[in-house]
């Protein structure tokens, strides 16, 4: 039986690689844009793979491109986090200085 590649399953690998990478590279807001494209490819490609599972090869790029997307993800929210509360204390120490009034 000649079995072809998955459909969707390199690019949810390379996505989910790409999440984690822009994560510390450039910043978080990029890296949840490409955590979500990851994810939407890696269940078109999963549904592609249930639907024939005998037929396509790759299936292990899916699950791998989901667990880095669903990374990629964590480390941009909590990223988003320390930086709003950063910023949080910044302002409330100029408050607190009567530097804003």
């Amino acid at each position: 039986m000649n079995q072809e590649p998955l459909p969707g399953a390199s690019n949810a690998l390379t996505f989910g690689i790409l999440s984690i990478v822009l994560v510390f590279v450039c910043c978080g807001p990029f890296a949840a844009i490409f955590s979500f494209i990851s994810l939407s490819n890696a269940k078109k490609a999963e549904r592609i793979h249930l639907a024939n599972p005998g037929m396509y090869t790759g299936y292990e790029n899916v699950k791998t491109g989901r667990i880095l997307s669903y990374i990629g993800l964590a480390i941009s929210l909590i990223s988003l986090v320390l930086t709003i509360v950063y910023f949080g204390v910044i302002v409330a120490l100029i408050a607190a200085e009567g530097g804003l009034g």
